[in-house]
């Protein structure tokens, strides 16, 4: 029995759980975080929770005998993605980050790249009066000093202080389509959508919407993932890297992440360590 651990509520981790979970010989956890009280669990086993840091994450691992981790965790997680580097490369335990690509502006867009919600809350101003702000309900407290501008945050469950004085709140759950953003933006006046580069397409109709409107938009790029870390764009790329599906150029034998039977002369379960085939969480 081949142990993998999922780190991450996001799409791309349920459905690497979904795939995963019905495979023979193949044990999968998913590991949430426990931010949100109603999360949508997938299959397999589901723990919830932080480990207690790299430490704790480590012994996990050892101790659960986990012969591959997987940082499936949104892009903006960096606490969790270093922890799960410095875990893995403690126990020598396998590590692929997946990671939807980045969103590529088209022909339309007005985008502001800026590198923190803090250089964001200082460009809104100069750019619009009435914001839809889809950064996330733990980034609010970055636009707490925020004046002239009222603010349309979305989140899924209600956010705590510090808080915008002049805020609304919609409490919603994606995906968002095409028509349901298109009124959003018409019932609150939005004339400046604020988001992170979170990439995939759950909640890239709103760029759309900005773009048809000719509305400009505050991006914040996506932070770097720890030194060393393999990083693969999609399930069907994981399942190749696991030797569970045709693997990329360069992919290592099936069996040197964990599942599989090892090809001759390849390392055990275990045996990479993080400058092999490594990711974070």
């Amino acid at each position: 029995m081949r142990h993998v651990l999922i780190l991450g509520g996001t799409t791309e981790a349920r459905q690497l759980a979904e795939a995963l979970a019905p495979v023979p010989g193949v044990r999968v956890t998913s590991s949430l975080a426990g931010r949100v009280s109603s999360p949508r669990l997938p299959p397999g086993e589901v723990r919830v929770g932080g480990f207690g840091g790299p430490a704790g994450l480590a012994a996990w691992l050892r101790e659960q005998q986990v012969d591959t981790l997987i940082d499936a965790t949104h892009p903006f997680a960096q606490v969790i993605s270093r922890n799960a580097a410095e875990a893995a490369a403690a126990v020598h335990v396998p590590l692929l980050a997946l990671r939807r690509p980045s969103w590529v502006p088209r022909d339309g867009d007005r985008w502001h790249p800026v590198d923190s919600l803090a250089a964001a809350a200082a460009a809104l101003p100069a750019l619009g009066r009435r914001a839809l702000l889809t950064t996330g309900r733990q980034g609010l407290a970055a636009f707490a000093g925020v004046r002239g501008v009222h603010l349309v945050a979305r989140s899924v469950e209600p956010p705590e202080p510090p808080l915008p004085p002049d805020l609304t709140v919609l409490l919603e759950r994606g995906p968002f389509d095409l028509a349901g953003e298109r009124a959003v933006f018409r019932e609150h006046r939005i004339d400046l959508l604020v988001t992170k580069d979170s990439g995939g397409s759950a909640t890239a109709p709103k760029l759309a919407v900005a773009r048809e409107l000719g509305l400009p938009v505050v991006i914040v790029r996506r932070p770097g993932l720890p030194t060393g870390v393999r990083e693969l764009p999609d399930v069907a790329a994981v399942l190749g890297a696991l030797g569970l599906g045709a693997p990329e150029p360069g992919t290592p034998a099936p069996g040197a992440l964990g599942l599989g039977a090892p090809a001759p002369g390849t390392p055990a379960p275990g045996a990479l360590g993080p400058g092999d085939d490594d990711a974070s969480r």
